[in-house]
C-alpha cells in the first residue's frame, strides 16, 4: 500500500503547474492568483511545418527576495542524492522531475514514458516523503493524488532519466516554467532548485516568434492540425494542459472578477471537449481515417464561446 495520506489540495491543473503550484504556495503568496491571471496559450509560429511549442503561462515562480527556479542535473544516482539531499535541507522542499512508467502511484505505471513532476518532502533513514498533488483521469485511468514514504532505490527509479524523449517533449520541458530555461544534458536524473533571477517578466516566451493572442493561436494549431494529421497526437497533451489551464483560469474569473457563470461555464464546457476530440480524431488517424472536420468543429466552438464572453478574462503577462 503506497498511499499514506492525502497532500493539501491543489488546483486540477497539469501535473507540472499543479505541483509547482505546490512548491511555491509556502514562498510565494498569491501564487494561485498570479497564475490564473496569467493564463494564456502562446504558441511558437516560426518552427518548421507540423512542429509547435507552446506557453501556459509566464513564470510565476520569482520570489520576493529576487531567486527564480532552474533546471539543476546529474549524471548518476549518487549524485542526485547528494544535491536532492542539499536542496531538501536548504528549501525545506524539492520539485523532481520523475518519469510515469515508473511511478507506483501513477495511472501510467508501467505503461508510459513521460515527465512528470512531483515534491520531495523530507528524508529519514533512507527513506523519502513524495507528495504528488496531481489528479486527473488520465488515457490510462484516474491518476489520484499521493503522499506516502519510499525507500532510496525506490527514488532512484522513480526519477530515472527519460529515454530518447521525443522534440515536442523537450520543448514542453524547456518551456514549463512559462519561459524557455536550459535543460540539463539528456540522460541526466533533473529537479528544479532556486537562483537569482536571470529572466525579464513579461518577456517573451522564448526565442523566435510567438503568437500570444488566444483565437491567433487557436487559429494556428487548427492549421497544423488540418494539414500533418500526425501532429495530433503529438501535441493532445499539450492542448490538454491548456484546456485544464484554461477551466481553471474561467473558474477564478467567475468568483473574482464577475465573469458571467453561464458563458463561463460554456467555454469550460468547450475546453473540456477539445483534448477528447483530438483524441478520437488522433486514434481515427492512426488507423488511417483522418477526422479534420471533427477537430475544426471543436475548435470553432471553443472560439465560439470565448467570444461569448461578456466580461474580460484578467490581462495576460
Amino acid at each position: 500500500m503506497f498511499l499514506t495520506g492525502a497532500p493539501a489540495t491543489m488546483p486540477d491543473l497539469s501535473c507540472y503547474t499543479t505541483n509547482l503550484i505546490a512548491y511555491l504556495t509556502p514562498d510565494v503568496p498569491g501564487a494561485r492568483r498570479r497564475l490564473a491571471e496569467g493564463i494564456r496559450l502562446a504558441v511558437r509560429t516560426d518552427l518548421p511545418p507540423g512542429e509547435l511549442a507552446f506557453s501556459h503561462h509566464p513564470r510565476v515562480d520569482t520570489t520576493a527576495d529576487g531567486r527564480e527556479l532552474a533546471y539543476r542535473g546529474a549524471a548518476d544516482w549518487p549524485a542526485a542524492r547528494g544535491a536532492l539531499l542539499d536542496a531538501l535541507h536548504r528549501e525545506r522542499r524539492v520539485l523532481a522531475v520523475g518519469n510515469t512508467r515508473h511511478l507506483p502511484w501513477s495511472a501510467a505505471h508501467g505503461q508510459a514514458d513521460a515527465p512528470h513532476w512531483l515534491l520531495i518532502r523530507d528524508h529519514r533513514d533512507d527513506r523519502w516523503l513524495i507528495a504528488d498533488h496531481f489528479a486527473a483521469l488520465t488515457p490510462f485511468g484516474d491518476q489520484e493524488p499521493y503522499l506516502g514514504w519510499i525507500s532510496d532505490a525506490e527514488l532512484a527509479t522513480a526519477l530515472a532519466p527519460l529515454p530518447g524523449p521525443a522534440p515536442e517533449v523537450t520543448r514542453r520541458d524547456r518551456l514549463a516554467l512559462g519561459q524557455e530555461i536550459t535543460l540539463p544534458p539528456a540522460g541526466h536524473y533533473r529537479w528544479l532548485d532556486r537562483q537569482p533571477a536571470t529572466q525579464t517578466p513579461g518577456a517573451a516566451p522564448g526565442p523566435g516568434t510567438w503568437e500570444l493572442d488566444l483565437e491567433a493561436s487557436l487559429t494556428r494549431i487548427a492549421g497544423v492540425f488540418r494539414t500533418d494529421p500526425t501532429a495530433l497526437a503529438r501535441y493532445v497533451d499539450d492542448l490538454w494542459a491548456a484546456a485544464r489551464h484554461h477551466t481553471y483560469q474561467l473558474a477564478f474569473a467567475v468568483t473574482d472578477a464577475g465573469l458571467d457563470p453561464e458563458r463561463a461555464a460554456a467555454a469550460s464546457a468547450a475546453w473540456g471537449e477539445l483534448p477528447k476530440t483530438l483524441r478520437f480524431a488522433a486514434q481515427s488517424a492512426a488507423r488511417g481515417r483522418p477526422r479534420p472536420g471533427v477537430v475544426d468543429r471543436s475548435i470553432e466552438a471553443l472560439l465560439t464561446s470565448h467570444q461569448a464572453l461578456t466580461t474580460d478574462l484578467p490581462r495576460k503577462g
